[in-house]
């Protein structure tokens, strides 16, 4: 074999473990109980409390993170992380920030920061703008309905 073909072997198979790894990567994040994004952010990067306190999502920053439950929570001011900080269940999305009309039809789902709620004091993440308007033809049923299905859904969860 010639070293040209022995370094193209070489990249094909570094390229074939990186795939698998990559593969591997994405299934354990797939069944970690917060939802993320492939490198590990809560809701996109996105400042949960600030949805609480400004009534809006809000980009958080890698200067001001917190590890909660094997996920990066971001925010966008210190006083937010402290808020988060001091009682993160309060913040943190429902269903792992699954998407709650998925979690409420009995699977999960992504989300985006862009369609979301505030119901009873909770925030309630969708997998898109459209999926929240289904969702929120029946809040209170799904909300049941995905609370019956979640203890279920997650017990796989890490």
């Amino acid at each position: 074999m010639t070293s040209a073909r022995i370094g193209l072997h070489s990249f094909f198979v570094a390229v074939l473990v990186g795939i698998m790894s990559f593969s591997t990567l994405s299934s354990a994040s797939a069944k970690s109980l917060y939802y993320s994004s492939l490198f590990g952010t809560a809701v996109e990067g996105y400042d949960v409390v600030a949805y609480f306190t400004e009534g809006k999502p809000v980009e958080g920053t890698d200067d001001l993170s917190v590890n909660w439950k094997g996920v990066t929570w971001q925010f966008s001011s210190a006083e937010n992380k402290a808020l988060f900080e001091s009682d993160p269940e309060k913040y943190a999305p429902q269903f792992g920030g699954y998407c709650a009309w998925a979690v409420s039809q009995g699977y999960t789902a992504s989300t985006v920061p862009e369609a979301w709620n505030i119901i009873d004091g909770k925030l309630y993440l969708n997998y898109s703008k459209g999926v929240q308007s289904t969702w929120e033809q029946d809040i209170p049923g799904n909300i049941k309905l995905a609370d019956t299905n979640w203890p279920n859904i997650s017990k796989d969860f890490k």
